[in-house]
């Protein structure tokens, strides 16, 4: 009557004929047919038999074994390998393995590095790929390895464009000393300093404050050779000559053998020990100085930095002229000198400012240059074992959740590239050619791209177009996607479409009609509270078709194939809410000139009150 009007509260009909129309609000306007999406197992557990069995009950034609601790990979009998690989060949079913997590860098969490650390990495690598074997023996398995675990990474203001001509920017950097492994976080910092303008503190970025450390610890390093020299110096200014020539005389005794019958006074034994010490701290200097030199110099070599190679051999070729070495760098009885001694180390030590190596470096630069040396060296190793390049395991590394270390796209494109380099220099090295080298090093190594992980940035404050572009700078590179959706904050695994993740623009960037590969499903924290598979409602995030042949109905479409009003995530006007409560088609309430009984006699809503 009047104004009042029934608003719809039943969705009608809808075409099948438009794949685009969704009654799901978890449709993430990416299609992808339900045959390339796979479902990981319980990486908690190494019976996978059984969890493969429950997770193929789903009608899944993808399963990734998720092994991702090394106790649990190692609980796994060979012959439950060799029973999967049989279990997947009955059901038409790919494998792939998500292998054990472990550090390929050779850095502790603690810090440090160890060559002893990172070769045990590439075993374990190596060790994973050779057993996922078992499980596609004709055909390239894609195993997945974690680019770090637990690896600290830096943080970023800006990320640069994908063709690098904007280099990134750093909020917080990672330094790391390249030869221990040391690590020292640099923050953006603002400093007064006598004589500037004291207005205004001067700025220091996290990459400035990286230069000062490396300047002001090879400064330290040249003052402690200087301070042990000045010490000798000081020793022997105020002893006379003629105690000099005594000393010699005893180093021409110990570099010929021949013995001098000579008894020496009480003050000439007291000089000459003077001069013994001072040849003690001669000798601290110049071990140190050889330490820095050799540092120095394969600083120079790794960087191809020529300048400084050509100073540090000048400073070799003075450093021996003055000592008065032999021909092979023989001693002799010059070079034996106290004065002689503190003279080269004065110039060796003047040598060695003029370079300016990077002790220090990103914490990026470092682990990609160590942990390319255990994916492209396990990547061989796995090739030399089968021989076959269409019959080896596929080693794809996977970006961590955004924040940890070689977690960009950025970084993992650098990654996958070092990495196929080295297995490139490997391969020459066993007698390959280059060409047929690079060839197998691409089919062999590429990356895992984690939807999920990199829109993480988003904790860090970055937008969703900053995530679509890290997404293009790996693209050429990716081979094997996880799919997990998150709000950006935590490292949350839900179904597709049911965060915020970017999906129909991320995989638009791998590839012009999106990446058709593997995609696995990795949603840990919808098993753990919902305790239901999401295969439903990742086919509804990513609209695929019902059937094998393509058209629709849609998944995305399923909620309006039901037609009914419990259509959703769960009931919501349950048949009991009916009966109790009188609000059923069949029994209409009493007001209505309907009647439910209760016991027989009466209604819910008669006269009486409930009994």
């Amino acid at each position: 009557m009047g104004d009042y009007t029934i608003e719809n509260v039943y969705q009608g009909g809808y075409s099948t004929l438009d794949p685009n129309k969704a009654y799901s609000s978890n449709f993430t306007g990416y299609k992808s047919s339900a045959g390339s999406i796979g479902l990981a197992t319980d990486y908690r557990t190494a019976n996978i038999l059984k969890d493969a069995s429950t997770k193929l009950s789903t009608g899944v034609k993808q399963i990734e074994l998720s092994t991702i601790q090394q106790e649990i990979f190692d609980s796994i009998p060979k012959q439950h390998l060799i029973e999967m690989k049989q279990l997947a060949k009955l059901t038409g079913v790919e494998v792939s393995l998500h292998a054990p997590l472990t550090e390929p860098s050779g850095m502790s969490q603690q810090g440090g590095f160890s060559e002893l650390n990172r070769e045990l990495s590439e075993r374990k690598i190596t060790d994973a790929l050779i057993r996922s074997h078992e499980l596609n023996p004709d055909g390239n398995i894609p195993v997945t390895f974690h680019s770090s675990n637990q690896l600290p990474g830096s943080e970023w203001k800006t990320l640069g464009d994908v063709e690098g001509k904007e280099k990134r920017t750093a909020k917080r950097l990672i330094g790391v000393d390249r030869d221990s492994g040391k690590m020292i976080p640099l923050e953006f910092e603002e400093k007064y300093y006598p004589g500037s303008d004291l207005s205004k503190p001067t700025p220091y970025t996290p990459e400035k404050n990286l230069d000062t450390a490396n300047n002001t610890y090879w400064g330290n390093e040249i003052t402690q050779i200087e301070f042990q020299r000045e010490n000798a110096e000081r020793i022997m200014q105020d002893i006379h000559p003629e105690f000099h020539k005594l000393y010699n005389r005893l180093n021409e005794e110990r570099l010929t053998g021949r013995h001098f019958d000579y008894q020496m006074s009480p003050e000439e034994k007291d000089q000459v020990k003077r001069i013994y010490s001072a040849d003690e701290y001669l000798g601290e200097a110049e071990k140190k100085a050889r330490a820095e030199f050799s540092k120095a110099y394969e600083i120079a070599l790794k960087d191809k930095d020529e300048t400084a190679i050509k100073t540090l051999k000048a400073t070799s070729e003075n450093y021996s002229k003055t000592l008065g070495l032999g021909e092979n760098g023989e001693i002799t009885l010059q070079s034996l000198d106290p004065k002689t001694r503190s003279e080269a180390l004065f110039q060796l030590s003047h040598g060695l400012e003029r370079v300016h190596p990077r002790l220090f470096v990103p914490i990026e630069e470092f682990a990609i240059t160590q942990s390319s040396k255990t994916f492209g060296n396990s990547a061989f190793n796995a090739f030399s074992k089968f021989k076959d390049v269409n019959k080896t395991p596929v080693l794809v590394i996977e970006n961590p959740p955004a924040g940890g270390g070689l977690s960009t796209g950025e970084d993992l494109r650098d990654l996958v590239i070092a990495s196929r380099k080295q297995f490139v220099e490997k391969a020459k090295e066993n007698g390959m050619g280059g060409g047929e080298a690079e060839r197998i090093a691409e089919k062999l190594i590429g990356a895992t791209w984690d939807v999920g992980h990199i829109n993480l940035l988003r904790a860090q404050g970055f937008k969703e177009e900053d995530i679509i572009r890290e997404t293009e700078k790996v693209a050429p590179y990716v081979k094997h996607v996880h799919l997990s959706d998150n709000f950006g904050m935590e490292h949350t695994e839900l179904p597709m479409g049911m965060g915020n993740v970017p999906m129909k623009e991320i995989m638009a960037k791998l590839g012009e009609k999106g990446f058709e590969g593997k995609k696995i499903i990795e949603a840990g924290n919808w098993w753990q509270h919902f305790q239901t598979p999401p295969l439903k409602e990742t086919l509804e995030g990513l609209g695929s078709p019902m059937y094998s042949f393509g058209a629709g109905p849609f998944w995305n479409q399923s909620l309006g194939l039901q037609q009914g009003y419990s259509s959703g995530y769960g009931m919501m006007l349950p048949s009991n809410n009916y009966q109790t409560f009188g609000a059923g088609f069949s029994q209409l309430p009493g007001e209505l000139g309907g009647e439910i009984t209760r016991g027989g006699s009466t209604g819910r809503f008669s006269q009486r009150g409930m009994e």
